[in-house]
């Protein structure tokens, strides 16, 4: 018998060395690809200081009226971070992270406006009481410290205490102020120590030393004795201590 030669199938060898050819292609564009991300990546920052050309962020606008910030705050901040960068270089997160560096300031927005200028809005926490005597506490309880000549009103409630007690202290201070009130005296200071006893200074300078717990029923008690208490000649009230389950101890200073 006779066989005749196959004839190979050229369609099939095409279709096979064009398969190959393509799987190289993509091989090969994903390395590039791999390459050309890693250098961007590597030399991020060069090309973005390329792309200002030289040219630096030279001026801020502050697009809200503050308190407490000046502008000479914001330069002086920006100095210490060794000056700005260009438009495109220039990180924001840096700025306001160094700005939010002045304890007073609560938060600040950043943005950069074309081609050299940076726009900063900043939100400020306000004082409404003097905290151990140099610092500040805001409406939420958070100690913070504030230049004192740049508060107007200086006429704050005095409160003092551990930091971690900020909040108690200045919950109990609307309490306690409030009971005052309702019996014609008016409240000046408040502390708590480190043991947690009340310490209750009113406006006529009398110490009111209540100590630990409840001290609604102590101020009920010293209402009650205080029109009785006899002063001596040429001496004015110091303290009453109501630290005791019933009655008080009282000290008398000189006038």
């Amino acid at each position: 018998m006779i066989f005749g030669k196959r004839k190979p199938k050229q369609g099939v060898q095409y279709v096979a060395k064009t398969s190959r050819l393509q799987i190289y292609l993509r091989v090969f564009s994903l390395f590039v690809l791999f390459f050309c991300a890693t250098y961007v990546c590597v030399n991020w920052q060069k090309i973005l200081e390329k792309l200002d050309n030289n040219r630096t962020i030279s001026a801020f606008v502050l697009t809200n009226p503050t308190s407490f910030t000046r502008y000479d705050d914001i330069r002086d901040t920006i100095v210490k971070m060794g000056g700005l960068s260009g438009f495109f270089s220039q990180d924001i997160e840096v700025v306001r992270k160094q700005i939010e560096t002045m304890t007073w300031i609560k938060s600040v927005a950043v943005r950069k406006i074309w081609p050299d200028k940076l726009s900063i809005t900043i939100a400020e926490h306000q004082p409404i009481a003097i905290w151990n005597d140099s610092d500040f506490l805001s409406n939420d309880g958070l100690v913070f410290q504030l230049p004192m000549e740049r508060l107007k009103n200086k006429d704050l409630p005095l409160l003092s205490g551990p930091d971690y007690q900020s909040n108690l202290v200045l919950e109990n201070w609307y309490k306690i102020d409030a009971n005052l009130k309702q019996k014609g005296l008016m409240l000046k200071k408040l502390a708590i120590d480190d043991r947690g006893s009340w310490l209750v200074t009113l406006d006529s300078g009398i110490l009111l030393k209540l100590g630990r717990g409840n001290w609604q029923d102590k101020l009920e008690r010293f209402a009650t004795i205080y029109p009785q208490i006899e002063i001596p000649a040429n001496k004015k009230l110091s303290y009453v201590d109501l630290r005791y389950d019933v009655g008080a101890a009282v000290g008398f200073t000189y006038q």
